[in-house]
């Protein structure tokens, strides 16, 4: 019996003496799944294979292409809805120029803001398209990582199209063209065919349309702000885009700073620069009258909604089917003709500083049937209709209201606010918070002519525009609200001064008479907003390119809508309205007056259940420094306010837009139901030489020449109540304290008073209507109709003698 242990051995593979032979245990667990060195090895060598030999083929399969079709550009063809051609546009504007011809610091300038190290880089910089795409892909900033040889490339031989297979193309193009070209001629290249903006390709055109000047010429700053278009040319443009300008600079300023970083400028070179401020755009030939202004708003339009690129769009071969309708359209000139061009003079300085601006949308849908830019495109090439730098004024009042009633907010008394609310509307009365304490920072609004209303409810408040009671309203509701409520509605944002406090609800923000329209659209359509469009249909090589849908949203509630709408009524509707003008059109309508504070704009803003129509007139100096210009003197007359020239604009263009269309009613469900506005008011302050709007007026007063406006017994009443008429009574000089609402003045309520015989209710009495009646300037232009209206005496037996004179001079003609 052998004294081997029990078991097997030697059994393994290795030769006779058995053994493992040397090998490795088995791996196990979790390292079972991780790669040996051997296959990390082959991999890694596999991979680089693989992609030498990708780089291989494509260098080979890739030739540098002749130059694309940029140079041979289509033109772009604009159309009228019903397809009649507006324009056509899209022929290239460049000028080729040596690279000797252009400023080593304006070079330099180009390379700060693109391509810093230009010079010392290959064509490519796969670092930088590495984190261009994975900026991307977290959603920041898009950014090209390309290099100016990547660049150049993409301008002259390719597209702008953002696909794989023209980046690969670019790669191996820019690299072949590195290795046959020099970087001068790269740079050259690329100066001459890098899109500027205002339909400049090239730094030579880009220096005209900018500055008015051949490149070699360009300043440091000037040839900074140029480089800075590079990224955005739209966007910069602080002519064509004022509201941008904080970006323009910062960018401009980005461009500086790294000039100085290269030691391209020294620090106190640096610190020499100035913005050099570009001019006007200068328009294009074949684009006068309003062809210019539907071009432009058109092309907007397309880049602001990301449908085509400015670059792709310069390029032409576009065909656009616009909303605007050619027959309302020529409507809205023919109107702005008639109402106004037709009364300015070439001998009144005053008159030259005169421009308008229009625009009609459908209620229901959005759709932008007329924009009315302006005179003439190669006069004035400022699109008046989308400019964004005038103040609303009353225009914004609305809008305080819709919100208030939205968010059923209620008066610092608890009491909700509806368009029967009574508020305080004296002169200059401070806005109180919930507390009933002044806000900080005070504040304590004038009314026109500083006239005083005492108690008045917010339906007459809006006829009249009473300052006092709707920066009370704002407060009321919480400005942020009303922020809120207008942004919903469309207004921007950003860049048109739409701050928050009680000052909004008189208009100082700055939106663009198209912003506004959209907004009325709004309020027509029961608080459902749609951005307004002009684009019905572009084709590019007979495909149609994508448009955006055109959904409506709800902005406010329906009762808050059309609860505002039964208050705008009123303004049209009632002889006292500020709107008056518009009754004239003898459809329902609705709408709002407001002026620019100084009266450097008028506004009248008004809509049937159909169409939203906003007009506003404008202040201009045509001459550097092109800033804004009261009104005052305007045709002869003493001021322009919105119940008169953009009032009867908007009525003769109405009139002739809806000409053939059936009249229709609002369909209105508000929150006052069948409540009616209170009977008696507090009578203005009798001091103040009668009624006024604190930014609006009527047609009345844009009447120089006064006449007696007649006188109106309002009689005797016993304890009862007596109308003492109505007196058209005119518009004096605003200087001298007269009217500038050319509306009515409500004779108000009187109290007959206690006596020792007892209580008596004297009656109320109507002491007579004047509308916008104005006495002697010496006097301060007090309408005996307007101010001392009901003389009531109470006595102990109850008999109350209610006696009003309307006695006014300076009426309308």
């Amino acid at each position: 019996m052998s004294d081997e242990p029990s078991g097997t051995i030697g059994t393994g593979q290795g030769g006779d003496g058995g053994g493992t032979g040397g090998r490795r245990p088995r791996r196990t667990g979790w390292r079972r799944l991780l790669p040996t060195w051997r296959m990390v090895l082959v991999g890694t060598l596999s991979f680089l294979v693989l992609c030498v030999g990708a780089f291989a083929v494509g260098y080979v399969l890739v030739d540098i292409p002749p130059a694309n079709a940029v140079a041979k550009a289509q033109a772009n063809v604009y159309l009228y809805s019903d397809g009649t051609e507006i324009a056509r546009t899209g022929d290239v504007n460049r000028e080729s120029i040596p690279l000797s011809k252009v400023p080593k610091h304006v070079q330099r300038a180009v390379l700060a803001a693109e391509d810093r190290n230009f010079y010392s880089e290959s064509a490519v910089n796969p670092l930088a398209m590495g984190r261009a795409a994975w900026n991307t892909l977290r959603g920041g900033q898009r950014q090209s990582g390309s290099t100016i040889t990547q660049q150049y490339v993409k301008n002259y031989y390719l597209n702008q199209d953002q696909t794989l297979s023209r980046k690969a193309k670019e790669f191996f193009i820019a690299i072949k063209l590195d290795r046959e070209t020099t970087k001068d001629e790269i740079l050259e290249g690329y100066l001459n065919t890098s899109y500027y903006g205002r339909n400049s390709y090239g730094i030579q055109a880009a220096a005209r349309a900018y500055y008015g000047k051949d490149a070699d010429e360009l300043t440091v700053s000037e040839g900074a702000y140029l480089a800075a278009l590079l990224n955005a040319p739209s966007l910069y443009d602080v002519v064509a885009n004022p509201e941008n300008r904080k970006a323009a600079l910062a960018r401009w300023e980005y461009v500086l700073d790294g000039m100085e970083k290269k030691d391209w400028l020294t620090r106190a070179e640096r610190d020499r620069q100035r913005f050099a401020e570009p001019d006007p755009v200068r328009p294009q030939n074949g684009l006068g009258g309003q062809d210019g202004y539907l071009v432009e708003a058109a092309k907007k339009y397309l880049m602001d909604n990301d449908i085509v690129d400015e670059q792709s769009l310069a390029a032409g071969g576009y065909r656009i089917t616009t909303t605007i309708d050619r027959k309302k359209q020529q409507a809205f000139v023919d109107a702005v003709d008639d109402e106004l061009m037709a009364e300015l003079s070439k001998d009144r300085k005053v008159d030259s500083y005169v421009r308008a601006g229009g625009a009609s949308v459908e209620a229901k849908t959005g759709r932008v049937v007329a924009l009315y830019g302006g005179v003439d495109y190669l006069q004035q090439w400022t699109n008046n209709a989308t400019r964004r730098e005038y103040q609303v004024g009353s225009v914004f009042k609305p809008i305080v209201l819709a919100s208030a009633i939205d968010n059923e907010a209620t008066t610092t008394g608890g009491v909700p606010i509806t368009g029967y609310t009574v508020y305080d509307g004296s002169n200059k009365r401070p806005v109180v918070d919930r507390d009933g304490q002044p806000v900080t920072p005070y504040y304590a609004p004038e009314n026109e002519d500083q006239v005083g209303y005492g108690s008045i409810d917010v339906s007459r408040a809006m006829n009249h525009s009473v300052n006092s009671v709707f920066a009370q309203m704002a407060q009321d509701v919480g400005t942020d609200k009303v922020k809120r409520t207008a942004i919903d509605l469309g207004f921007p944002e950003e860049g048109i001064g739409l701050h928050s406090g009680p000052a909004m609800a008189l208009g100082t923000a700055t939106p663009s008479v198209l912003d506004t329209a959209g907004a009325y659209a709004a309020l027509a359509n029961h608080g459902e907003y749609t951005e307004p469009w002009l684009v019905d249909m572009v084709t590019k090589n007979g495909k149609k390119v994508d448009l955006p849908r055109h959904k409506g949203e709800r902005a406010i509630e329906r009762e808050a809508a059309d609860s505002v709408t039964e208050v705008l009524r009123g303004v049209i509707d009632e002889p006292g309205g500020t709107g008056f003008e518009a009754k004239e059109l003898g459809r329902p309508a609705a709408g709002k007056t407001g002026t620019a504070e100084e009266d450097k704009a008028a506004w009248f803003a008004a809509y049937t259940p159909q169409l939203a129509t906003v007009v506003s007139v404008m202040g201009k100096n045509p001459n550097p420094p092109y800033d804004q210009k009261k009104l005052y003197g305007v045709a002869g007359l003493p001021r322009v306010n919105g119940g008169g020239f953009p009032a009867q604009i908007w009525t003769a263009y109405m009139r002739d837009a809806l000409r053939g269309s059936s009249v229709e009613d609002f369909d209105l469900k508000t929150t006052g139901g069948d409540q009616k506005p209170p009977q008696d008011w507090e009578q203005p302050d009798p001091t103040t030489g009668g009624t006024s709007d604190s930014t609006d007026d009527t047609r009345g007063s844009q009447s120089p020449d006064p006449t007696d406006g007649g006188t109106t017994d309002g009689g005797t009443t016993d304890g009862g109540t007596t109308d003492g008429g109505t007196t058209d009574g005119g518009t004096g000089d605003p200087a001298t304290g007269g009217t500038t609402d050319g509306g009515t003045v409500d004779g108000g309520t009187t109290d007959g008073g206690t006596t020792d015989g007892g209580t008596v209710d004297g009656g109320t009495v109507d002491g007579g209507t004047t509308d916008g009646g104005t006495g002697d300037p010496t006097t301060g232009g007090t309408s005996t109709g307007s101010t001392n209206t009901g003389t009531t005496t109470g006595t102990s037996t109850g008999t109350t003698s209610g006696t009003t004179t309307g006695t006014t001079t300076g009426a309308e003609p």
